[in-house]
This record gives structure tokens, C-alpha cells and sequence, in this order.
């Protein structure tokens, strides 16, 4: 299957992964999913061990199916000189390196960014490393976890009396690739200029979450206060209400306020005095009890009932939503934020949308997570040129 020219507003992108699991290849994968070309290199015969992370149906590993969706699967042995040559000439094709390899272990191959650089002076290069590769412990091992108790996150999560919770997804990982795919695009905006001299885009595994802690560093810099663990509210809240709370049917609902008025709206609700929450100093001192309020007034309503009459007094709240909710939520279907694709092991699958929805130049799902070395004679025969026999000898020398 090959995607149709022009598909996405990273149509004509062309990218080359030396990246595993999940940091990297996501990066990738957001690109992809806006048309860019993706090319993910691989072992042969084990290939990304996210192929055979997480769930399975029938022995087939469903996560996979997500992370490697729209892009090109070629297998490398770049412990042979054969495989670094080929992965040279891809990197010669591409516009974009997206790897997550060890800095040692780049330079010793000649795949590292001042050899690149020095050959492709407009490459752009994305290197996610555990700590950056420009300090003295740039080749410890990293993983996104690690990333986001260095980051400062994890230390704010949780319940007071309780211990710092992890995020129940990879949520590092996610948020790193997120920041290098915007990295990326921020550097190909200048790629048609004559004197574009490419990118090293050098992200460590904490930066992206330590960045969006925003007012954590100005705080424990300024106030000499660090910051503490406030469960479901906020340490450092927009407004009075900020919780979860639990339905007479056993359903989380969460509420919010985020202005002075929303807080109001509460408080009306709850049969309080409009007057006593008028200023932001008031509903502060009165926090504590519209906390209390709201709690004993959502436990005694079903989650229906009480989402509906908080809609009509214009109070902010949703249910908490697990993925079975997500697959059967009107929002989500009007949105189209949830997308069938035909897999050729599963059959039909469904899985997120291409987000941001781009309404010009949509980009789109158009393949599941491919087969293991599935697309080596596409990119190594018709996008790199080498001939039938070469591909051949390649194989059966098990440099692919």
C-alpha cells in the first residue's frame, strides 16, 4: 500500500528512524501520520522490540499496530559495515534523522551529527537521549519514566499522605516525541532557504515535561516553596474548585472552574450565597467547603443526572472517561477521532485519528504497523535504487 502523493502537509518529507520503542518512533509516527514519508529501520529477524510489547489477540501484539502505523519497515544489521553503508545512503535521502541510540554508539558507526552534518549539511538530525547529549553522563541508559521523575511531574502527582504516582501510560516517552516532532517542523520551515544549514535537535528524556511545569521553577526560585502533591486539585489551582468526585453509581465525574464566574456558578448551584464568592479572595477562603459541598451533592445524583444539571448552571465537569467510554462517545464519533483500518492479521482495528486535523491537507491512516522488513525492497530498491540482485546478495549475506 503506498500513501497518495500529496496526502498531508508533510507530504514529500522524507525521514529515516535508527529508533526503538517508543520516544523516537512515536516522533516518527506524528510525522508520518501528516504524510510525511517514514522509513523505520530495524534488526533482522527481532526488529523494534515494540513489536511484541503489551497485549496480544490470538498472538498477535496489538500496540505495535498503533506505534507503526504509516511507515516503512526496512531491516538493518548496523553492526555490519554493509548495513551502516545502506543506513549512510538512506540518511543521504532523507531530510530527517530521528534516532535515540547512544551517542557512543552513533559515533563509533560514523552516524553521529557532526559526520552527518559535515556530509548532509541540511540535515535535520532529532537525538533523544536519557540526560542530553551534550553532558557527562550522555550514554546512560534512559527510559521515560526516569525522564519524568527527573522532570519534576511525577513529584506533584498523587495524594498528600500517599507516594509520587507515575501516569498510567508513557507518558515521557509521549510527550518527548511530541516535543522533537514539533522540533522538527520548526527547523523544515527554513529547509527551501539556500542557506539552510540544517538542525541537531538534542532533547533529553525530562526536558519536554520540565518545560511544561511552567510555574514550578518561578515559584520554588522566587517564593522559596516547592511545590507539593494535591491529588486531584492543583498545587497551584486557576480557581477554588478543582477535584474529582465519586456518583451515587459509582461513576468519577471531575469538575473545574477556571475563572471567578465558573466558581460562582458552583456555588449558586449548591444553594450558596452568590454574594459570598463575588471575589477571587472569597471563594479562596471558601474553598475548602464548596469542595465539601459539591462532594456530598455529586454522591447523592447519579453521574447522569448530575452532569445534566451542571450543564444547565453552566459548572464544567465531565465524567471520567476509560477507553470503552472513549469508543462509545457521541463526541468522539463527531469528531472522527477514532478511525477503522483494515490490518492484514486482525482484520478490521480501530485506533486514534491523525491529530491535529488539519482540514486543507488532512493526513490520514492509511496502514497498520507493517511486517518486519516489509517495505526493504520499496525503499532499497525503487527510493534508493540498488537492483533486484543487490537486494538479493544484501539477504543472503543477512545484511537485511
Amino acid at each position: 500500500m503506498t500513501a497518495r502523493a500529496g496526502a498531508g502537509q508533510l507530504a514529500g518529507v522524507k525521514v529515516v528512524e535508527l529508533a526503538h520503542v517508543i520516544a523516537g518512533p512515536l516522533a516518527g509516527t506524528l510525522l508520518a501520520d501528516l504524510g510525511a514519508d517514514v522509513v523505520h529501520v530495524e534488526a533482522p529477524g527481532t526488529g523494534d522490540t515494540a513489536r511484541r510489547q503489551g497485549p496480544a489477540k490470538d498472538g498477535v501484539h496489538l500496540w505495535w499496530k498503533v506505534a507503526g502505523r504509516n511507515k516503512r519497515s526496512v531491516t538493518l544489521d548496523l553492526r555490519t559495515a554493509a548495513g551502516r553503508d545502506l543506513a549512510r545512503e538512506l540518511v543521504a535521502w532523507a531530510d530527517v534523522l530521528i534516532t535515540n541510540m547512544r551517542p557512543d554508539t552513533l559515533r563509533g558507526w560514523g552516524l553521529d551529527w557532526e559526520t552527518l552534518h559535515a556530509a548532509h549539511p541540511r540535515l535535520v538530525m532529532l537525538q533523544i537521549t536519557g540526560n542530553g547529549a551534550s553532558t557527562s553522563v550522555a550514554n546512560e541508559p534512559g527510559f521515560g519514566k526516569v525522564g519524568e521523575a527527573r522532570s519534576g511531574v511525577v513529584h506533584l502527582t498523587g495524594f498528600p499522605d500517599g507516594p509520587p504516582v507515575h501516569t498510567g501510560f508513557s507518558h515521557g516517552d509521549s510527550v518527548t516525541a511530541l516535543m522533537g516532532a514539533y522540533g522538527i517542523c520548526a527547523a523544515l520551515v527554513r529547509r527551501h532557504e539556500p542557506d539552510f544549514t540544517g538542525e541537531w535537535i538534542d532533547l533529553a528524556l525530562f526536558e519536554p515535561l520540565f518545560r511544561l511545569i511552567e510555574w514550578q521553577v518561578i515559584v520554588a526560585d522566587q517564593l522559596g516553596v516547592t511545590p507539593a502533591r494535591a491529588g486531584n486539585q492543583l498545587a497551584v489551582a486557576p480557581a477554588a474548585v478543582v477535584n474529582t468526585f465519586h456518583s451515587a453509581d459509582e461513576v468519577w465525574i471531575t469538575v473545574t472552574s477556571g475563572t471567578p464566574r465558573s466558581v460562582r456558578n458552583i456555588a449558586v448551584l449548591l444553594g450558596e450565597p452568590a454574594a459570598e464568592y463575588a471575589t477571587v479572595e472569597q471563594q479562596t477562603a471558601r474553598k475548602e467547603r464548596l469542595d465539601t459541598l459539591l462532594r456530598a451533592w455529586i454522591g447523592a445524583r447519579n453521574a447522569a443526572d448530575a452532569l445534566a444539571e451542571m450543564t444547565a448552571a453552566e459548572v464544567t465537569a465531565s465524567r471520567v472517561y476509560t477507553a470503552a467510554d472513549i469508543l462509545a462517545d457521541p463526541v468522539y464519533a463527531e469528531r472522527e477521532d477514532i478511525v477503522e483500518v483494515d490490518d492484514p492479521e486482525l482484520g478490521p482495528v480501530r485506533m486514534q485519528a491523525v491529530v491535529p486535523r488539519m482540514a486543507e491537507r488532512p493526513g490520514r491512516v492509511w496502514r497498520t504497523g507493517p511486517d518486519l522488513g516489509e517495505d526493504n525492497g520499496l525503499v532499497l530498491g525503487e527510493w534508493l535504487g540498488h537492483s533486484a540482485e543487490e537486494i538479493e546478495k544484501f539477504r543472503a549475506a543477512k545484511v537485511i
